[in-house]
């Protein structure tokens, strides 16, 4: 099929008036303007559908997030400390069922699919629900296992172990696999080895929340602080004192293997350095940093060191409401977010962070996250009757969901009401994409 409409915009390329995707399958064929996808129509025969006046993007690759925490909106407030805020979660998260966590996984990913996304790198805490979870939506869902272990005393190499049979025994699925170790103070010194080791040897695709928040930095920097006092008799703290978040990830291997390092809010000498000649990409959560109010995000050292940034929602359990009404899980809100925080930014730079900058981190380049012959059909369409120098800003200002979100040259969200002439009718699913071991 052929999709015409008032505005395509590749990413990679410059935006195109009257432009046009030719999709063939599960992949697109061909971008450009419509003058030029008319004449290879006329050759493949394909049926011709006219959007009107919308704007076409790539769809979103969300680079971090908890989905099974949506339903968990406004049960947290904001704490003085950190260290609160996460017993808190850990209180709420052992009166939950089963039950409860797959519906707030499940709405997550309604969410993230009714406001463009396509692809999200989530962090997964419920191993025997994961395989339903994942089968039950058309997102590409890259699927990070979480690890501690600080708590339950047994062997790394055991835990280790456990979280990847889980990963090889998921059904094949449109996204994939990787490990994630929670955080340096939640995760013991001997795991991260072995984590490490396994990432090196077989390339698993590892993140890590680091250096997000001060007490992180003091604990780690000074041995001192609130969580250092919380933590000290539930972990070994012979690792403490010895330098900054991201040097203890170094020292432990973590970042021998390209990370995907969540938050890095607080950096401390060569730091941004560090990630930037270990090929790490830093994911930032603006709205979750604002609830926090975390120290300044790194924006500057991070850019001028070389270090990729891309952009996640985290959760709505640390997400404020707005005075539109309850948060929901959309990139998009984080966008303007990120606009708002920081006003030099260009519309296109915020875009790549949500497109070709997540794509790259998790493997993907040319194949999700732009528009262009090759890639998967994934794409997003908003209502646009401007001209093709301010679509890009009229991604980040849009709210609410979208018109409709395509996977795999499927519509898999169209709007309730939306006058827009597509269906799904004789399309089948995507294939699966398994870039992990």
């Amino acid at each position: 099929m052929i999709l015409r409409a008032r505005t395509v915009v590749p990413v990679t390329a410059p935006p195109i008036h009257d432009g046009a995707v030719w999709i063939s399958g599960h992949q697109i064929r061909a971008v450009g303007p419509w003058s030029e996808i008319r004449e290879i129509q006329q050759v493949a025969a394909g049926p011709v559908t006219d959007l009107g006046e919308v704007a076409v993007f790539p769809g979103l690759i969300n680079a971090h997030c908890h989905l099974d925490y949506t339903a968990m909106t406004g049960l947290l407030t904001p704490q003085r400390e950190f260290p609160d805020w996460i017993k808190g979660i850990l209180t709420l998260k052992s009166q939950w069922t089963d039950a409860e966590f797959e519906a707030s996984w499940l709405l997550g990913a309604r969410q993230q699919l009714e406001t463009g996304t396509t692809t999200v790198a989530n962090i997964e805490t419920r191993a025997h629900q994961l395989a339903s979870l994942r089968a039950a939506t058309p997102l590409r869902i890259f699927s990070f296992l979480e690890m501690t272990g600080i708590r339950s005393g047994r062997e790394p190499e055991r835990i280790l172990a456990e979280a990847i049979d889980v990963l090889k025994s998921l059904p094949p699925n449109r996204g994939g696999v990787g490990l994630s170790p929670h955080a340096p103070y939640s995760t013991s010194p001997e795991l991260l080895r072995v984590i490490a080791d396994a990432a090196r040897r077989d390339g698993w695709r590892i993140t890590c929340h680091v250096a997000e928040s001060q007490p992180e930095f003091d604990m780690f920097m000074y041995r001192r602080g609130s969580l250092f006092s919380w933590l000290e008799n539930q972990r070994p703290s012979a690792d403490c004192g010895l330098g900054s978040p991201i040097q203890h990830l170094h020292r432990y291997g973590l970042l021998d293997s390209p990370l995907m390092a969540v938050h890095v809010n607080c950096l401390w000498g060569d730091d941004a350095l560090r990630l930037a000649a270990r090929g790490a990409t830093v994911i930032h959560c603006p709205r979750s940093h604002a609830y926090f109010s975390h120290p300044r995000f790194q924006r500057e050292a991070l850019t001028e060191a070389g270090v990729p940034i891309c952009i996640g929602t985290d959760s709505l359990a640390s997400t404020k409401a707005s005075r539109n009404g309850p948060p929901v899980l959309s990139l998009i809100d984080e966008l303007r977010a990120v606009a708002s925080d920081d006003p030099g930014l260009s519309p296109r730079q915020i875009l790549a962070e949500v497109t070709m900058n997540p794509a790259r981190a998790l493997g993907l380049k040319s194949v999700v996250g732009e528009l262009k012959s090759g890639a998967l059909a994934d794409l997003l369409v908003i209502p646009y009757g401007g001209s093709v120098s301010t679509v890009e800003e009229a991604l980040i200002h849009h709210r609410g969901s979208v018109s409709a979100t395509m996977i795999g040259g499927r519509w898999e969200w169209i709007a309730p009401g939306s006058s827009m002439p597509v269906s799904n009718s004789g399309l089948t699913s995507s294939p699966s994409l398994q870039p992990s071991p």
